[in-house]
This record gives C-alpha cells, structure tokens and sequence, in this order.
C-alpha cells in the first residue's frame, strides 16, 4: 500500500511539473516583479504558489463536479485561460488594455492568482492532468496520494520563484524592459496556441461532427 501510495504521488509529481513548469514562469514573475521589494518577491512567490496548490486541489475534489454543474467543457477552459494569457502578455508589450492589470499596491496583491497561479501554473493543462487522474483514482488514499504530488509541485516552484530575483542584478533595468517585451509577445503566442487547441478539439469533437456527418449522408444517399 505504501509502495502504491508513493508511486501514485511520484506519478502526479512527474505528470504535473513539465506542464505547470515554474521554470517559465518564473521568466515571467521576473518581468513583472521587477520594482518590487525583497519581500513583496518573496511573498508574491508564497502566495501564487499556494493559489496554485489551492487550485488543482479543488478540482481534484470537485473538478468533473464543478465542470458538469456549469456546463464547463474542458475546450472552453482552455478558451478563457488563453483568453486571459493573451491579455496579460498585450499589456506586457506596452500601452495596451492590460497594462494595469500588471501593478501591484502590495505584494501579491496584481499578480499572484493571475497570471502567476492561473493560467500559468494551474492552467488547463495542470487542470486537465488532475481531473484525469482523480477520474482514474480509486478511493481516498490515492486522491490523497494525489494531493501530495500536488503539493510538491508547488513547493517546487514556490522554491524556483523565489530564488529567480537573483537574475535581475544581471540583467538590469534595459534588459528587464527588453525581457518583458518578449515575454510578453511569448504570453500572446502561448494564450493564441491555447485557443487554437481549444477549437481543434471543439472541431473534432463527435458533438460537432455529428450533424455534419448526417448530412452528408442524406444528401448522398
């Protein structure tokens, strides 16, 4: 029981990591943390990290429950998580509609939940890995088992978060400007890959195909 219980946790540790991959984010919460104090870094860091533990718990819980209660099919969430990546890396390049959505009055208070959390970390690739191997679980050891794995992914990135501030003195006030202009093209291209996605599943979806595929095969025979 031990052995299944370690490899379960091992298992979503493994699955959870690249696809949340703090390493990213951390490119951006360099760019977006760059007036920030010591501590605001620090504590922006804990908080996010923990906002995306919080997350994937609750949709290891209740996340087929909550998706079905609204209606929420898992191409929509990747919808409205593009959505809002997209928004954020137009305010990144400069002027744009999202640009305040980027300050901060207190550390953690802009940034921590989004887009750091979400979409980034818990996105809906991280929320489509725990929704599947919650439905693949079978009992409360191995959603607990789970769970664990959950938690050291966020223990992960909330250690590469914090340490990433030491890149700055390298880099400098121009190149930080320089580095949030390209991420913030590079938010726009993941948030449009995260639309694109979404309609291609929506596209070959059985629902959507179904009508088609009737009508052909009236008009034909």
């Amino acid at each position: 029981m031990l052995v299944e219980f370690v490899s379960i946790a091992v298992g979503t540790f493994i699955g959870l990591l690249p696809i949340a991959n703090p390493f990213s984010t951390a490119v951006v919460f360099l760019a977006l943390t760059g007036r920030y104090s010591e501590f605001e870094r620090r504590e922006t860091a804990r908080q996010a990290s923990f906002y995306m533990a919080c997350v994937l718990w609750v949709f290891l819980i209740a996340g087929v429950l909550i998706m079905n209660f609204f209606g929420i099919s898992l191409p929509a969430v990747r919808i409205a998580g593009g959505l809002i990546v997209a928004g954020i890396g137009f305010g990144m390049l400069g002027g744009g509609p999202g640009e305040a959505s980027l300050e901060s009055d207190g550390p953690g208070s802009g940034i921590a939940f989004t887009p750091l959390a979400m979409p980034m970390m818990s996105g809906p690739g991280s929320i489509a890995v725990t929704i599947g191997m919650a439905a693949g679980s079978e009992g409360v050891l191995n959603q607990l088992a789970i769970a664990v794995g959950i938690g050291a992914v966020a223990l992960i990135s909330w250690l590469v978060l914090r340490e990433a501030h030491r890149v700055v003195g390298f880099l400098g006030s121009v190149g930080m400007e320089a580095l949030t202009r390209i991420m913030g093209f590079l938010l726009v291209c993941v948030g449009a890959q995260f639309i694109v996605v979404a309609t291609t599943e929506i596209l070959s979806s059985e629902e959507f195909m179904r009508p088609i595929l009737e009508t052909i095969d009236r008009v034909s025979g």
